[in-house]
């Protein structure tokens, strides 16, 4: 034993080799932390020190590599100055050159995951041979970082500046056939070969055999292109690239600009240039919105997991009403391997459903996600029905007929009679109150609301919605069956829009003002979404269909009519009168035409803009910061709403509620997180400064509590 750590061992093994095992103690992954970091330091010292050592071989002793930095750890880090992150990015580089400097050859076995400081430690090795069944690649950019342990030098040099760019500003998980293809490893080897594989290939640069020297000085030296070439590559890449994020994520631009600083560099200025971009980096709003996003995420799984002690498995599901919506769900549960009754009481729905399920199918596989013999097997995991004959043995049903309490109600109550005693009955709805619907029916305590959202197969989000007699198993068992169909759930309890329509609402009703007021809708649309959203509100209504709407906002409004009870008219009532649906019937705020993929494209309409006259005052212009103001801030107090009555559990869940129900920006990190961007006390002074606009304008008491005690959600 040449050095035994808490996350590293070294030993000799045959040829004069020292194996660098990482192997985390207390964790099932390994990780850099700070034990790590300490870990690497004092082994490479402690090889440094052997004159027996003649090569050493890196591997792990868990089914991944490494995972990356752990962000919990480090992101305190973050708190300090950008010149004090850049020392400590520059300290832990220190441990990277120090192996990369051993003298004698390195080699990684790549067996599982490597991924941002992970495969930052490969790439200082001089050669890597992978399993086909690893992943290796540098995602920092999801945090809105960049690689900060030499990736941004060591990569470009590797496989060369175009492909590192690529590899850098995409963050994807690369699999084997990609990073042989690249150059990023040197071979791929079965599994259970890699060690065998691994110390021959070893043996042959102790042996001389390859010249693992001259592979070490082209990582530490200068890039090999001119001036020109330079300018072709990193120019280009940064107008593409600024092209795709439009601006709103700084990372992949400073990624580039560094690669490009430090192209006529060697390894220590380089490794300079890289500390700054990446503590500058560090310290942007940007940066901490997606870290706390990570974080939520890492939050929400944990609470899922949570849930399984309690849940009852789903072996089979049935989804009652086919047609698109019933259709998509059926899909996901069979794709995701659960078997799915679909009942309908018309052949035309159980037509729409199958139909859609096979649409989405045929689509995996013409992309070449599926292959045909799978697609037949998925079908058959759906089994349409137009009785109730086959329902004995299901263990949880989805309900999704149409939008209304009445037809709702009937359908459960005839649905208790065609179940188990035990099974799940959980209802699509996404505005009706769950306690509403659980009025009459025998077995409330195995009642509550599944809420999916459109299109169902791409929307990662399932709103979980308790009522108050709803049982923890039922809520256990439901959230299992969402984790199962591949889907995020968030457990919200009941209130009118639950968490995402509740809060939705308020923002339309905040475009709603401002196009009375004589905004432009159009322009509008544009400010909302270069603020980050994927479409303004006028068009996210096409979307959601301005009937849909009409009726949600309907429900809203006779819930909490102190605020989301307009007294006027709105532009979206008038398309409703005028029967413009949106998309689904081709005319809304725009009309679609279809384009050459067969996708509706929205097109302006002068239409629109005669028949919302009468409900609009004289046409005015407003700067982006009053649009932003005024539609931002009703939804802003409504999230802080729901998390003081306790309707979500925690700022994390709302933030992701609204990130992956809505399409919040990301690199906002969600409501709360905006709000703590800005300031509470802030935000506050701007709430004050719309008072007059009504209710949905004033903030609650809590939030003036902590306006003045300097209190922020996320600390």
């Amino acid at each position: 034993m040449i050095y035994e750590g808490k996350a590293i061992t070294v030993n000799m093994i045959e040829g004069g080799i020292a194996e660098l095992k990482f192997d985390l103690q207390g964790d099932s992954v390994n990780k850099f932390n700070r034990v790590t970091l300490e870990d690497l330091k004092a082994a490479i010292e402690a090889i440094q020190g052997n004159g027996d050592v003649k090569g050493v071989l890196v591997s792990s002793g868990k089914d991944v590599f490494i995972v990356g930095a752990d962000i919990t750890e480090f992101g305190d880090a973050f708190k300090n100055s950008e010149e004090e992150i850049a020392e400590w990015a520059l300290k832990a580089n220190d441990i990277f050159n120090a192996f990369e400097d051993l003298p004698v050859p390195t080699l990684v076995a790549i067996n599982g995951i490597a991924l941002g400081g992970g495969f930052e430690m490969c790439l200082s090795a001089d050669m890597r041979v992978m399993s086909d069944k690893a992943k290796v690649g540098l995602p920092e950019v999801k945090l809105g970082l960049m690689p900060g342990f030499g990736g941004t030098v060591r990569l470009p040099r590797v496989i060369g500046a175009d492909n590192a760019i690529e590899w850098i500003c995409m963050g994807a998980e690369n699999k084997a056939e990609k990073a042989l293809k690249d150059g990023a490893v040197d071979a791929v080897v079965a599994a259970d070969k890699l060690q065998e594989q691994a110390v021959a290939m070893l043996q042959l640069a102790i042996a001389g055999d390859i010249n693992w020297e001259a592979r070490r000085e082209e990582k530490k030296s200068k890039l090999h292109l001119n001036s020109m070439e330079q300018m072709m590559v990193f120019e280009t890449a940064k107008g593409f690239v600024a092209g795709q994020t439009k601006g709103q994520y700084p990372a992949p631009i400073m990624a580039i600009k560094t690669m490009q600083k430090a192209a006529n560099a060697g390894r220590e200025k380089a490794l300079d240039a890289e500390s700054k971009g990446f503590a500058k980096l560090a310290k942007t709003t940007e940066s901490q919105a997606l870290i706390g996003l990570f974080l939520n995420d890492q939050l929400l799984k944990k609470k899922a997991k949570d849930y399984d002690k309690t849940a009852k498995p789903t072996n089979k599901a049935a989804v009652l009403g086919a047609g698109i919506m019933g259709g998509g769900i059926a899909y996901q549960s069979a794709v995701k391997g659960t078997p799915i009754m679909m009942k309908d009481i018309a052949e035309a729905g159980i037509e729409l459903g199958l139909s859609e399920a096979n649409k989405l199918l045929s689509k995996r596989v013409e992309r070449k996600k599926m292959k045909p013999l799978a697609m037949g097997e998925t079908l058959n995991r759906i089994r349409p029905t137009l009785s109730y004959a086959e329902f004995g043995d299901v263990d949880t049903v989805v309900e999704a007929v149409v939008e209304n309490p009445k037809v709702k109600k009937m359908v459960l109550a005839e649905l208790e009679d065609n179940v188990r005693e035990d099974t799940i009955v959980t209802s699509n709805t996404s505005t009706i109150s769950i306690d509403l619907l659980a009025e009459d029916l025998k077995r409330p305590e195995n009642f509550l609301g599944m809420h999916f959202f459109n299109p169902v197969h791409m929307m990662p989000l399932v709103e979980v919605i308790r009522g108050k007699k709803t049982s923890e198993e039922a809520v256990a068992t439901t959230v299992a069956y969402a984790k199962k169909m591949g889907k995020t759930p968030i457990v919200v309890n009941d209130c009118p829009g639950f968490l995402v329509n509740r809060v939705l609402f308020p923002y339309f009703a905040g475009f709603a003002g401002l196009v009375r007021d004589g905004a432009d809708f159009q322009a509008v649309d544009k400010v909302m979404e270069k603020f980050g959203f994927p479409m303004g509100p006028a068009y996210l209504l096409d979307v959601v269909g301005i009937d849909t709407g009409v009726h949600a906002n309907e429900v809203m409004a006779e819930g909490f009519p102190d605020r989301m009870k307009a007294d006027f008219k709105t532009s979206m009532e008038v398309m409703f009168e005028n029967e413009r649906y949106g998309q689904k019937n081709g005319k809304g705020f725009y009309i679609y035409e279809t384009d050459k993929k067969g996708k509706p494209k929205k097109v302006v309409d002068e239409t629109t803009y005669e028949l919302i006259k009468p409900v609009v005052s004289e046409a005015k212009e407003y700067d982006a910061e009053e649009i932003i103001a005024r539609c931002m801030i009703p939804m802003c107090i409504e999230v802080a709403r729901c998390i003081e009555e306790g309707i979500v559990d925690t700022p994390n869940e709302a933030d992701m509620g609204l990130i992956f129900g809505i399409g919040f920006p990301p690199f906002r990190g969600g409501a709360c997180r905006y709000m703590d961007t800005v300031g509470m006390a802030e935000f506050v002074a701007l709430c004050d400064k719309y008072a007059d606009l009504g209710n949905l304008y004033k903030p609650t008491d809590r939030m003036r509590e902590m306006a003045a005690n300097g209190e922020s959600y996320f600390g």
